[in-house]
């Protein structure tokens, strides 16, 4: 056990007196030491109820004879991050979590780990961390929202965003607004439709680090959720005993298991970022050409919210992400001998019926023949941009239109909520990349503003946005404008053209002119020079690489 580093010898009596002083002794300095990673804080309502949470999982290491040692990890909720100078730091938070679970798994010799999270960075961070310490993990979310109510239909977070659109056109008024806000959020748990945080716990589940339902079981089935923990608590333990660590789980054939599931039921196109930078952690490379040829074989079976009326509630009723894996078997998918951290995926899906055809529909009868995700290539996007093809309407899946052209998130609010973007524009908000943001902000309140007001025009972007956005929303578009990429070099009235079927995205502007414009750019200073942010600027690498520090 590596907890015997700080547990046995003369050399370790200090060691040994402070143990004593948390109330371990002799007996309990026999057993394996677990780190609990306890994500818990009371401003992201997808963490508020992690302490009984944690508290399930600890039980479940007492029971199967390990001490848990409970220690903390910070969270940044991207909703009320969103739309101001905070969205620059979620995607930047995601580091910082799985570096001080490195420090406190490594600083204290812990034999192995159970990671309570739920939201949006939280898990990557922690998938990440695990990767990279390479000793037994199981990872344990604490499930997401239930859906709220607002004139017979379910709502969600997003239903909030796109109200202010609402609102700006007029289409409701303030007592409307104010209704609409009070019923989208009913109680604690990841945002109930499939966003990034409901995304990345489904992809928990499909790379094998969570148990089944890990990604669907609602938060507020109290009973159902401490169950989850407290297995995900013994799982350890047996992970522990069988030398079972999480690269022996996280493959590639894990990898193309949950972007094959991605690619079904349509997860945010931050789950490129997230994976790939779990990978990279694991020693693994992700290209963007893998999830493009993933797509193109993946029928796309599920249509939650944003992209549809469904929400996760649904999704667990209808049989999880076991029943979508099972599904997705019939066409040689998914790699059914791929382990997890309770046996092997084919155990898991050996009896996975799906129970609502009216969410899960089959390979044979698919909402489209092609994934969730696209990735599109041009002149615009050399190294690759991503949109969520699952949330874009048939009449825009081609569009062409005259740039309007913006070099911030707020610039461009301005100009959508002043009237000023009409039909048929192509709005592009530059130098929000991760290293220009810096920190890659999510671009929900732009697209929510234009989905609400009605408005029927594509966006891209440097940066990215939330899984709750829908629409012709091209993010990730790499190189980034900081590094000098084509998308710096866009200017006012030029014509761009989306073609989401033909993975193209190209700037109607010849060679030569491209080559003069790129000349005379000049890379601007940069727009955090102190702190965290300055360091993660310098250090980050490009978005179609995952957004990892080097």
């Amino acid at each position: 056990m590596r907890s015997e580093t700080v547990k046995l010898g003369s050399t370790r009596a200090a060691h040994r007196s402070l143990f004593n002083a948390l109330g371990l002794g002799k007996k309990e300095l026999g057993k394996p030491l677990i780190g609990v990673v306890n994500s818990f804080n009371e401003l992201i309502p997808g963490h508020m109820h992690l302490r009984e949470i944690t508290d399930a999982a600890k039980n479940g290491v007492w029971q199967a004879g390990g001490v848990p040692v409970e220690f903390p990890a910070i969270g940044i909720c991207d909703g009320i991050a969103m739309g101001h100078d905070g969205m620059r730091y979620p995607l930047a938070s995601r580091e910082l979590i799985a570096d001080s679970v490195e420090a406190m798994a490594n600083g204290h010799a812990l034999d192995a780990l159970v990671m309570v999270t739920n939201c949006d960075k939280i898990t990557p961070g922690m998938l990440m961390a695990a990767a990279r310490l390479n000793i037994p993990c199981v990872v344990v979310s604490g499930g997401p929202m239930l859906a709220g109510h607002y004139k017979g239909r379910n709502v969600s977070v997003s239903t909030s965003f796109e109200a202010a659109g609402l609102f700006e056109a007029g289409k409701i008024n303030s007592e409307e607004l104010d209704a609409m806000e009070r019923a989208n959020c009913p109680g604690c748990g990841s945002c109930a439709g499939l966003f990034t945080a409901n995304s990345m716990n489904c992809m928990t589940e499909a790379l094998g680090m969570g148990l089944s339902g890990n990604g669907t079981i609602p938060a507020a089935h109290t009973g159902a959720r401490r169950m989850l923990a407290r297995d995900a608590g013994a799982a350890v333990m047996k992970l522990l005993e069988k030398n079972i660590k999480p690269r022996d789980i996280m493959t590639m054939k894990a990898f193309e298991n949950a972007i094959a599931v991605d690619m079904g039921i349509g997860g945010s196109s931050n789950t490129v970022l997230h994976l790939t930078a779990i990978a990279y952690e694991a020693g693994l490379e992700l290209p963007l050409s893998l999830f493009d040829s993933i797509a193109a074989k993946t029928p796309y079976l599920t249509k939650m919210s944003p992209s549809g009326s469904h929400h996760l509630e649904d999704l667990n009723e209808a049989g999880g992400i076991n029943a979508v894996m099972k599904e997705l078997s019939k066409l040689g998918l998914i790699h059914t001998e791929a382990l997890t951290v309770t046996g092997t995926i084919g155990d898991r899906i050996q009896y996975a019926p799906i129970q609502r055809p009216d969410v899960i529909k089959s390979v044979e009868a698919p909402y489209r023949k092609t994934g969730g995700l696209a990735v599109l290539r041009g002149n615009l996007a050399p190294d690759g941009a991503v949109i969520k093809e699952s949330a874009v309407a048939e009449d825009m899946l081609v569009f062409e239109g005259k740039a309007r052209v913006f070099d911030s998130e707020d610039a461009a609010i301005e100009a959508i909520t002043g009237k000023q973007i009409v039909h048929g524009d192509v709005v592009v908000i530059r130098y929000e990349g991760p290293k220009g943001g810096p920190g890659m902000k999510e671009m929900l309140n732009p697209t929510a503003v234009i989905t609400g007001m009605g408005l029927k025009v594509a966006l891209m972007t440097d940066g990215r946005f939330s899984g709750a956005t829908q629409g012709a929303c091209v993010g990730h578009v790499s190189p980034e404008a900081m590094d000098g990429g084509p998308i710096a070099l866009i200017q006012e009235g030029d014509v761009i053209s989306i073609d989401i079927p033909g993975r193209k995205l190209e700037l109607k502007v010849d060679d030569a002119e491209l080559a003069k414009r790129k000349a005379a750019w000049v890379c601007p200073e940069p727009k955090v020079k102190s702190g965290y942010l300055a360091r993660y600027a310098r250090m980050v690498t490009s978005a179609n690489t995952g957004a990892v520090l080097k």
